[in-house]
């Protein structure tokens, strides 16, 4: 008997031998075949990029990953708790494998085989940052054996925090959410320092299965799971039985968190920025890199802006009709189903959709269906309200098959099933006014003349209608608001505010190509002086000063400037002809308002990586002394601006003491109303198809335009002035309001010199017609009576001058000389 159980005992040590060797042997093939577990020390996961507006407010997010990588010291000691009692409550225990977790889930497998019941596993944290990292999520025993092995390797290679700290940064929780960060934003929208117990318990109980305990589609089954964290965080003694009991009366809570645009009307910018990111860095930067962008957008501007534009484009569009319904819907039956599928304006809330239940002569009844979010789950209410006939008044002028119609009635206009954009009424609970999309569009840029950092861009009526920005991507004409680039030119070349132009009709012969320009107005003046060539927007006497000077001269300045890459050389070019953008415009207008200095618009001043390094930084100005340690009664420090001097600061100041004119009494004069210090000029392109404003204080330069996306005409009458100017005015009444009225500053050695405003000659005391004209030092009045573009017999010649006789006839309001 010794013998036989000596031979099996032999016979098992050899064969406990075989099977050992042979386990190492494939272990040892197994480890051949492991992935290197030391990347884990260089992880950087895809991360989130956050877009912010000047004052720290969320912009934007992109991610392909919505993560916030978070260290584990920022973690709260509750939230790594959830996680721990929901997926491995001896973490911190462990070598990298629960021995005891293991054998309880061999022993259930062993008692589900042959049940068809999938398989349960003992996964550590450890394991799961081991197979989410390095390996794949196949279900076999070779990849749970490789999984074991680099969780002891990794367990010896890294600390506990290191490795809870990859795994809650890296977990996915459904909704697009990776991280412990990004699912408590995504879900809550909250910081993981505000989660509460019970939101930090049904975050952790979402990777074992996202869908599986998704918060609307399987409610019940997410809450039972969240209380089951909650017990086993009770009983690992994280939390009371009273916390625990308190957090488990709670609802789930959840609170999605929206994606795209967060700042209310700053899509346009937002996208404008998004693509130069991607311009500059790539989209693999901005969806994955976790950059931090600082942009220079101002909230309360913008909102003013964008205000001011809907307004103006609004005012224009309802002048001239109605065009009819959005679409029409069924309404014989439940209307709330249909009219929810119609796709409304989501950055107007001013408006919300309806449909026409009954139309009559007094107005209509119209059914509306808002919805609002309640603890998660999607409520819509329908109601009713009305629409008077005073409150769709414009309406009354509406088109039919192309032909503008004028209706007695509502019910002339809109029948039960059409689909309506209304605005509620103040004060008012259920009366509503029509509105509609408008066709006319345009762009808006607000920008600080000193930086080039743009305050405010309207792209748009509607972002959510069109995604294409006017502001930067519309080539337009800017028509006479081109006019300041060419009279700059004049200023800095030897003319003066005071040289006199020949107003009057002239015919340029290219070739067997003839062009008579004409003034707006189709009247000319005589010879007036440059200011009153751009206080009235002349273009006879522009064409006739850029033909003086050549437009070799103009193209450089037009490019100097940046309002053109290439100007073609022609006359038509001076009275702004060629295409440029709102952004292109405004950014001439702030060298103006500049003193003369080279600016570089932008829209972003600050990003930083992932880490907080500063990478780009938009400001370059220099500043010796700004990082003193402490004062020693040095001089406080200043920051030197190296920009290029595009512009004679004198023929800046020029410039813009002609443009402020435009203002007090000339296309723009309806801006003087808000008594400021402004300066600007209107522009109107031919067949009025483009109606321009742009204009400055001393600390802010906007312009915009107003026309349609395929250019065609406005209307007889519609100028810049009448059109452009007034939104021009609506945004800086409240733009300016509560700032103080700063004037212009005149440069040093400029000579103020009262003239006679016609003939451009000193003044006489006690002349009515006096304005006092800024003049370069060695430059002055004329003493003698010079005419650009006239003879000296009166012909309209290059220039000459006139006879004492012509020169008198003049001074005394004579106007022979057309």
């Amino acid at each position: 008997m010794i013998r036989l159980i000596g031979y099996f005992f032999g016979i098992g040590t050899t064969l406990a031998l075989l099977v050992a060797a042979g386990l190492a042997i494939y272990i040892g093939h197994l480890t051949k075949d492991l992935p290197d577990y030391e990347v884990l020390a260089k992880y950087e996961p895809p991360v989130t990029t956050r877009i912010h507006a000047s004052d720290g407010s969320l912009m934007a997010e992109y991610a392909r990953e919505r993560r916030l990588y978070l260290p584990i010291q920022a973690i709260p000691d509750r939230v790594k708790a959830a996680f721990m009692s929901a997926e491995d409550k001896n973490f911190y225990n462990h070598p990298g494998i629960d021995i005891t977790g293991l054998g309880r889930a061999i022993i259930v497998n062993l008692q589900n085989f042959g049940s068809g019941r999938r398989q349960v596993g003992a996964s550590t944290i450890t394991q799961q940052v081991a197979k989410n990292f390095l390996l794949s999520s196949d279900q076999t025993y070779e990849r749970k054996i490789k999984e074991m092995i680099l969780a002891f390797r990794i367990e010896q290679a890294y600390s506990k925090d290191r490795i809870l700290e990859l795994y809650l940064n890296e977990i996915f929780f459904g909704f697009g959410a990776y991280g412990v960060a990004g699912a408590a934003l995504t879900y809550f929208d909250k910081s993981v320092n505000e989660l509460t117990v019970a939101e930090a318990a049904y975050l952790a109980s979402l990777p074992k299965g996202p869908n599986n305990y998704h918060p609307f589609k399987h409610a019940d089954r997410a809450l039972e799971r969240r209380n089951w964290v909650i017990d086993q965080m009770v009983e690992n003694g994280y939390v009371t039985r009273e916390e625990g009991d308190k957090a488990k009366a709670e609802p789930l809570g959840v609170k999605p968190r929206r994606n795209g645009s967060y700042l209310f009307a700053g899509e346009f910018f937002t996208e404008e920025v998004r693509r130069q990111i991607i311009a500059r860095y790539g989209e693999n930067a901005l969806y994955e890199g976790g950059l931090s962008v600082r942009t220079t957008l101002d909230p309360k501007i913008q909102l003013i802006a964008r205000r001011s534009m809907q307004n103006g484009l609004l005012k224009y569009d309802m002048l001239r009709g109605y065009r009819g319904p959005a679409t029409h819907i069924d309404v014989s039956g439940d209307w709330g189903v249909p009219l929810g599928n119609v796709k409304g304006l989501e950055d107007v809330p001013e408006w919300t959709l309806a449909v026409v239940l009954d139309s009559s002569a007094d107005g209509l009844t119209i059914g509306i269906e808002p919805a609002r979010q309640v603890s998660g789950d999607l409520v819509k209410d329908r109601v009713e309200g009305t629409v008077s006939k005073d409150d769709m008044g414009f309406a009354m002028r509406h088109f039919v098959n192309g032909k503008s119609v004028r209706a007695k009635s509502p019910a002339e206009v809109l029948e039960p099933g059409d689909v309506i954009f209304v605005q509620k009424n103040d004060g008012s609970d259920n009366a509503y006014s029509l509105r509609q999309v408008p066709e006319v569009e345009g762009g808006l840029v607000a920008m600080d003349p000193h930086t080039g950092r743009v305050l405010a861009m309207v792209g748009g009526f509607s972002y959510a209608q069109s995604e294409f920005n006017r502001a930067t991507q519309a080539m337009r004409q800017p028509g006479s608001s081109f006019k300041p680039i060419v009279y700059s030119a004049a200023l800095d070349n030897g003319y003066t505010p005071a040289s006199v132009i020949m107003d009057g009709p002239i015919t340029i012969q290219s070739g067997n190509t003839t062009w008579t320009p004409k003034n707006y107005d189709g009247t000319v003046a005589g010879p007036a002086t440059l200011r009153s060539g751009i206080e009235k927007s002349r273009n006879l006497m522009t064409v006739r000063l850029a033909n003086d000077m050549g437009m070799k001269l103009v193209v450089e300045y037009a490019e100097r400037f940046g309002v053109y890459d290439h100007l073609a050389p022609y006359l038509p070019m001076a009275l702004g002809s060629g295409e440029t953008t709102v952004m292109r415009m405004v950014s001439a207008y702030s060298i103006m308002a500049n003193g003369g200095k080279s600016i570089k618009p932008s829209l972003i001043d600050r990003i930083q990586d992932r880490y907080g390094k500063t990478v780009f930084k938009q400001d370059e100005r220099g500043c010796e002394g700004c990082n003193a340690t402490e004062w020693k009664n040095q001089p406080e420090p200043e920051l030197v601006d190296n920009s290029e001097q595009v512009l004679d600061p004198m023929t800046a100041y020029q410039i813009t003491s002609m443009m402020e004119g435009v203002v007090q009494r000339g296309t723009g004069a309806t801006i003087a109303e808000l008594g400021r210090h402004i300066a600007g000029k209107t522009g109107t392109t031919n067949d009025e198809k483009d109606a321009w404003f742009i204009g400055f204080t001393p600390n802010l330069v906007v312009g915009l335009y107003m026309g349609y996306d395929t250019p065609r005409g406005l209307g007889k009458g519609a100028t810049g002035g009448g059109l452009a100017a007034p939104i021009f005015k609506d945004f800086m009444r409240v733009a300016l309001d509560g700032t103080p009225n700063v004037d212009f500053q005149v440069p040093e050695s400029m000579k103020l010199i009262a003239i006679n405003r016609k003939t451009g000659m000193r003044a006489a005391e006690g002349d009515p017609n006096t304005i006092i004209e800024a003049f370069k030092p060695g430059t002055g009045p004329a003493d003698s009576y010079w005419v650009i573009g006239m003879g000296a017999d009166g012909s309209n010649g290059a220039g000459g001058a006139l006879s004492p006789q012509a020169t008198q006839a003049i001074q005394d309001g004579g106007g022979g000389l057309y």
